[in-house]
């Protein structure tokens, strides 16, 4: 029988975008989607354990003022649930033993780097190999751009795509890597899924706007060696229907917006027992 897709989008202490991410989750099929407040994990009211599909949403998690999620990921990796003995970083450990899904999108993608869950090389889940830093234009940018999806990804939420458009909004999205030797492996890996490119979707591009921040192999998104935990700067929530889109009155576009293709996706593979 199929299974009862249950979600969970994190939210508190900086996030903005936990509606449109569960709207996205909803949309896509999941039965059940819980946005639940990160001290309600805390505090042992509802665990990780009991859910599919790990959504972490953007926004600006203590106000950033460590970098971008740093505070949140030390909150996760050290803070205690109340009456277990367990750190929260356990709950998300099993989670990712279990071969559950997890998408992190901007300031989640940023968590995800912080707490080295990404693009966790050699299965080390809590080993930071790299980071997200400063636009190279020195601001915020808020612009939709395109995306070249790798085909050759082991990623579950790109199966099928070859490119993407979707906005940006964030000051701290430029990706590097500790050294070359990881940008080697995180190569072999597959693990680079989405790079900032042309509407023709076919070369990646360090030119600006095109990529917004300059991040290193034009990288707007990575995943583990599984596939299963992704994380991305743009916002796939934010292009459910045609009319997120910048041009929906002057274009003839399809109802559904690119973005909930990734959604569809997660669900799909958690619906057919991938675990």
């Amino acid at each position: 029988m199929p299974k009862r897709v249950k979600a969970i989008v994190i939210t508190g202490n900086g996030t903005n975008c936990e509606m449109e991410m569960a709207h996205a989750c909803r949309l896509a099929g999941a039965e059940e989607v819980d946005i639940v407040h990160i001290s309600v994990l805390l505090y042992g009211e509802k665990s990780l354990d009991d859910y599919h599909f790990l959504n972490l949403p953007g926004g600006f998690l203590d106000g950033d003022d460590l970098g971008s999620a740093k505070a949140g990921a030390n909150r996760i990796l050290h803070a205690a649930v109340v009456g277990t003995g367990e750190k929260l970083y356990d709950q998300f450990a099993r989670f990712i033993k279990d071969g559950k899904l997890i998408l992190g999108v901007c300031n989640g993608f940023q968590l995800l780097v912080k707490l080295g869950m990404l693009p966790g090389l050699d299965g080390k889940h809590n080993d930071q190999t790299t980071t997200l830093t400063f636009n190279d234009s020195g601001r915020f940018e808020d612009r939709w751009v395109y995306l070249r999806v790798n085909g050759d990804s082991p990623c579950v939420f790109t199966k099928g795509m070859k490119g993407i458009y979707l906005p940006v909004r964030h000051g701290e999205g430029k990706f590097i890597m500790k050294d070359e030797e990881t940008r080697k492996r995180l190569r072999a890996a597959g693990g680079i899924v989405l790079q900032y490119s042309g509407p023709d979707y076919r070369e990646p591009t360090l030119d600006y706007p095109a990529n917004p921040n300059g991040s290193v192999d034009a990288i707007a998104g990575i995943c583990n060696a599984t596939g299963r935990i992704f994380g991305l700067m743009p916002h796939p929530e934010a292009y459910l229907h045609y009319t997120n889109h910048p041009r929906w009155t002057r274009e003839k576009l399809p109802e559904e917006g690119m973005g909930l293709a990734i959604f569809r996706n997660a669900v799909d593979f958690i619906r057919n027992g991938n675990f």
